[in-house]
């Protein structure tokens, strides 16, 4: 069965009854809570604000718990966490504060299971480059196992402002594969809801001369003409594939945009982005099951576009 198949079956709309914000009280938390409140806003949805809190410093000879009043961690905490609810405005809303003491991840997963969230916001700074992420990434880790969609609102993206939120151009970015898969019905739910024009793109991976087979080895025209006709034969079938994604019946308010380039990863998303002034780019990411995993592989891509990009970005882990 073709990989697109189970697509087909998603025509439902896909809502957000839970919000999650993973904050740790710095700007880039902050403007990521901006986000959060419109979403909820939008989509009626309940909204959790949630920190963890480190844990203690391993000691030779364990220690019982620290009484809340001695607890000064915690008492930052919950003072930070004061001053978060003062500056912002969610009387409106079914909200709660959560401050749970554990690593990060181990909070994030865990609340997520216990209050059913559907879809996670967080902030990132991008400081540390690639190196930083290679050797260890809480965001990297969270956007791998978090059963949801994950939000993130990267360090060039512009504040949300106090008003609502509005995708009027969103990416789709997709290599075809089962993570890009889960991720499309998102993308298109959410074209449909904000009545936004959805672009669809896939990025065709460059080929070395080498791999064309025997015409790379013979004359220069020959290995020319023939790298010519498989980018044309790979480009019409990336924009076959596009095609189909979009189901009978979608309710858009634009006719959809299809485009197979040929240009390096992450480049071209971004660009493309750019070139489409996109309000929200879609993507899937590979899934790990192991945090330690999680943490530790490389991943480059992915997080050169959430660096970079100039608007939030919805990533489904598979």
């Amino acid at each position: 069965m073709s990989v697109l198949a189970p697509i087909h079956h998603q025509q439902q709309r896909v809502g957000f009854k839970h919000v999650l914000i993973a904050t740790d009280f710095s700007d880039a938390s902050l403007r990521a809570l901006a986000y959060a409140i419109a979403m909820a806003r939008r989509h009626s949805s309940a909204l959790s604000i949630v920190h963890a809190i480190p844990p203690e410093p391993r000691e030779p000879i364990p220690l019982e718990p620290l009484p809340r009043e001695l607890n000064r961690r915690r008492l930052d905490a919950e003072q930070e966490m004061k001053n978060l609810g003062e500056e912002v405005e969610i009387e409106d809303l079914n909200h709660q504060a959560l401050l749970e003491p554990g690593r990060v991840w181990d909070v994030i997963g865990s609340v997520i299971q216990r209050e059913s969230v559907d879809l996670l916001v967080m902030g990132t700074h991008g400081r540390g480059g690639l190196k930083k992420l290679a050797l260890g990434s809480v965001a990297e880790q969270i956007l791998r196992l978090a059963p949801c969609p994950v939000l993130t609102i990267g360090p060039r993206v512009a504040p949300a402002g106090s008003g609502p939120i509005d995708f009027r151009r969103i990416l789709f970015a997709t290599d075809f594969g089962s993570a890009a898969n889960k991720a499309f019905p998102y993308a298109l739910s959410l074209a449909e809801d904000y009545q936004a024009k959805l672009v669809l793109l896939h990025m065709v991976p460059l080929m070395a001369f080498a791999d064309l087979g025997p015409a790379a080895y013979g004359p220069s025209c020959y290995a020319a003409v023939e790298y010519t006709n498989w980018q044309r034969a790979t480009r019409d079938e990336s924009m076959s594939k596009l095609k189909k994604l979009i189901p009978p019946g979608a309710d858009l308010a634009a006719e959809p945009e299809y485009i197979a380039a040929m240009d390096f990863l992450p480049e071209g998303i971004l660009q493309t982005a750019t070139a489409h002034q996109i309000d929200l780019i879609v993507m899937g990411a590979n899934r790990t099951s192991s945090p330690r995993i999680a943490a530790h592989t490389p991943w480059a891509l992915t997080h050169e576009i959430l660096c970079q990009a100039k608007c939030p970005v919805l990533t489904c882990a598979a």
